[in-house]
């Protein structure tokens, strides 16, 4: 069976009372000496008896203890005040954030073309010029992109051309010549001058090169 928890209660009694006081009191006073010896803490003890009378107990100097929790409550008190200021500050902030939010998500509405009805003539006018401004930025950007896009095009193609130069030169194709008849052969070989030298390179059939050389009468 569990018991449940003693209500305390002032001892109506005095000489019962006065008998438990002085018992906890030196065991208070022995508890606060055993703490201050054992953690090295700085322990301050002040009781005043039912009939006024001051017991005390200080580890180091006691007015130096009060001195010190009075500028750690300061202190405290201080750093409160500064965090409700900040805090208050904060939730100010807070809440001008969301009215603008909520004016843009308005003006974005309207400029969707959305919750125009409330709009006066002059509000809708300088939507009008919004959007031509937005859409003047637009076009700007569109042709500086066309631009940079031509630009790498064309950087392209002069290393193509410079590629395809240095692949014809490791290459060397000799050039073509197509000569009529073993006549101008053979005056070719020889070194002497021939006026009527076909130099044109024919692509087609044999059948087309042989009329072409060898016209029917």
């Amino acid at each position: 069976m569990v018991r449940g928890k003693t209500q305390m209660r002032r001892i109506e009694n005095a000489t019962s009372r006065q008998v438990t006081f002085s018992k906890r009191r030196n065991g208070l006073l022995k508890k606060a000496f055993e703490l201050s010896v054992l953690c090295d803490a700085e322990v301050s003890l002040i009781v005043f008896s039912p009939r006024g009378k001051l017991y005390e107990f200080a580890s180091s100097s006691m007015q130096d203890t009060i001195e010190r929790y009075r500028r750690h409550v300061k202190e405290h008190q201080t750093h409160k005040k500064v965090i409700d200021e900040n805090s208050q500050q904060l939730k100010i902030e807070a809440a001008n954030l969301m009215k603008k939010i909520e004016l843009l998500e308005v003006s974005k509405r309207k400029l969707l073309g959305e919750g125009l009805g409330s709009c006066n003539l002059e509000e809708l006018q300088k939507i009008e010029q919004q959007l031509e401004k937005s859409v003047s930025s637009v076009r700007a950007r569109k042709n500086q992109v066309y631009k940079e896009q031509i630009e790498q095009l064309k950087q392209k193609e002069k290393l193509l051309v410079a590629e395809n130069a240095k692949l014809s030169e490791k290459c060397a194709v000799p050039a073509l010549a197509v000569v009529k008849d073993k006549g101008e052969k053979r005056a070719l070989e020889e070194g002497s001058p021939v006026s009527d030298v076909e130099t044109e390179l024919f692509i087609g059939p044999p059948e087309s090169r042989i009329k072409r050389f060898h016209p029917t009468n």
